[in-house]
């Protein structure tokens, strides 16, 4: 069974080159996010590759193998239902739900994931919007664009926060700003950096740096 440390860098690396549509991640980038020297990145980075994880040259970055991204499509299955299991079974906010689920995810066997997706219905994305990888493997897709580029009458949904720190998302929730939210973009400032749109009966002016973070698609 792979170990915490080799499920974190695989799961890394997937949302690293998925967050930046890129076929490689850098090593500067893994060691930012991970939290370690660039040092400590390239020596497990040749542990992964020669356990056939990733494909990885010094100074061209790192791609996962298909046996890397079937891992941390796995491993990202067990943190994303979890997130969901602790947020409607236990009630716990959205900024709560990430840190737990970081824990819990290496403990748990794949037979349980399976009970809990069958418990919760088979659910297509965890509480911040993120698709929950199926068990085998694929990905529902979803169309969304950012705050940041609605224009002005643009009726929107909230369907996807991408950054999930816990300040970001209090941010957001006493903005009244929740995954499902609908509301209308009144305006749309790009030269003086604020987004501002009206939910219900109340408005909310934005930084464009939060909006771009705040993924949407059209209102039905």
């Amino acid at each position: 069974m792979p170990s915490l440390t080799v499920e974190n860098y695989v799961k890394t690396i997937y949302q690293l080159c998925a967050a930046e549509t890129a076929r490689t991640a850098t090593t500067g980038k893994l060691a930012a996010m991970l939290s370690v020297s660039p040092g400590t990145v390239t020596s497990m980075l040749k542990t992964l590759r020669d356990s056939g994880l990733v494909s990885y040259a010094p100074y061209e970055g790192v791609q996962l193998t298909s046996a890397g991204e079937n891992l941390a499509l796995r491993v990202l299955r067990r943190h994303r239902l979890i997130e969901l299991f602790l947020s409607q079974t236990l009630g716990l906010a959205w900024d709560e739900v990430h840190e737990e689920a970081e824990h819990m995810e290496h403990a748990v066997s794949d037979r349980l994931i399976d009970r809990i997706d069958d418990f919760l219905g088979h659910p297509p994305v965890d509480p911040h919007g993120d698709p929950i990888p199926r068990a085998d493997g694929t990905l529902a897709t979803f169309s969304h664009r950012s705050l940041a580029e609605c224009p002005v009458g643009f009726r929107f949904k909230l369907t996807r926060v991408v950054d999930q720190s816990p300040e970001f998302l209090r941010y957001l929730s006493e903005t009244n700003l929740h995954l499902g939210t609908e509301g209308e973009v009144t305006s749309n400032r790009a030269e003086a950096g604020i987004v501002t749109v009206r939910v219900g009966a109340a408005t909310a002016t934005i930084g464009r740096q939060a909006a771009e973070k705040i993924l949407v698609e059209p209102r039905k």
